[in-house]
């Protein structure tokens, strides 16, 4: 086997796996909160690209990218971070009133309305964006050049991969701080575990649920954007895929638990790159679902999820 190959798709795999674990972590929070699939996660994702479009020149604006792109710079550093904070914080307020609007009213009926109510939102926020941003492709900013980082023999690795694996790793701890050392993420876990009990307890389950849903889409929104400095073209339609392999990321690691889901979307980027690299590209969206289709066959639960069981 050729190991410098091997490696070079390993860690293409886990930057495009990264991504989709950021998204599959909204997935798996709302799922563990509400029990239900938001399958208008995937176009939150959309959203956040976009708004980093828009803002990205706004931006430039106040903190002028450095003209010398062959070295990191202060200037283009703090752009880019103010880029990726602002779009986070406004899909983490659509998220809120995507709940508060369209989720609420149903939290009482059947889990098979706010299903088909999701799906209605998902075609929904395309056809906005297609309307409001155009049908045609869009070329991203360069928030963050890209480059090759030297020192590394044969292997071509991007800096922006190795943003994106940072970013990722960042959130992802910062997310554990906060669903394991804050008050809100305490709240978060008891309304998990038993919602009944837990408004008894005093905790606004109408609070942490908007909360669930405005982290969620924030991740959701910094996945886009990391998304979209390392493949520039974005589009309305572009959450679709990225969305639905994320879905299968979440059930792959264990629908609910946020260290499957982030596990999931590391295996299934490294699959679909391993597939292209030493199979065919017609077969790379074939693989996400293939991989749904055998979980569920031999192990429903996911790779880190528990059974639970239900009371008839």
């Amino acid at each position: 086997m050729d190991w410098i190959n091997f490696t070079q798709q390993l860690i293409n795999g886990l930057a495009l796996g990264s991504v989709y674990a950021l998204i599959a972590l909204g997935y798996t929070m709302v799922y563990g909160v509400l029990r239900f699939i938001n399958f208008a996660h995937g176009d939150i994702f959309m959203v956040g690209a976009f708004a980093g479009y828009y803002l990205a020149p706004w931006v430039w604006k106040w903190i002028p990218p450095s003209e010398d792109v062959d070295r990191f710079s202060w200037q283009t550093t703090a752009g880019a971070v103010v880029v990726l904070l602002l779009s986070m914080a406004i899909c983490a307020v659509l998220g809120m009133v995507i709940e508060r609007l369209v989720y609420k009213p149903l939290r009482n009926r059947p889990r098979l309305t706010v299903l088909i109510t999701a799906i209605g939102v998902s075609i929904f926020l395309e056809n906005m964006g297609q309307y409001l941003f155009g049908a045609e492709p869009k070329s991203f900013p360069d928030i963050m050049p890209d480059r090759v980082l030297e020192g590394f023999g044969d292997l071509v690795i991007l800096s922006n991969q190795l943003i994106t694996l940072g970013v990722t790793a960042a959130l992802l701890v910062g997310l554990h701080f906060v669903v394991k050392h804050t008050r809100i993420g305490t709240a978060m876990r008891a309304l998990s575990f038993n919602p009944v009990a837990s408004s008894l307890m005093g905790i606004n389950n109408s609070v942490v649920i908007s909360f669930t849903f405005a982290l969620g889409s924030a991740l959701a929104a910094a996945g886009g954007i990391l998304n979209s400095i390392n493949y520039s073209s974005i589009d309305p339609l572009m959450g679709i895929l990225p969305g639905l392999k994320a879905f299968v990321a979440a059930v792959l690691g264990g629908i609910g638990n946020l260290p499957g889901a982030a596990l999931g979307g590391m295996i299934i980027g490294v699959l679909e790159t391993m597939v292209v690299a030493y199979g065919s590209p017609m077969y790379r969206d074939a693989i996400a679902f293939t991989v749904l289709i055998g979980i569920l066959l031999f192990k429903p639960t996911g790779l880190l999820g528990s059974s639970e069981r239900e009371k008839v």
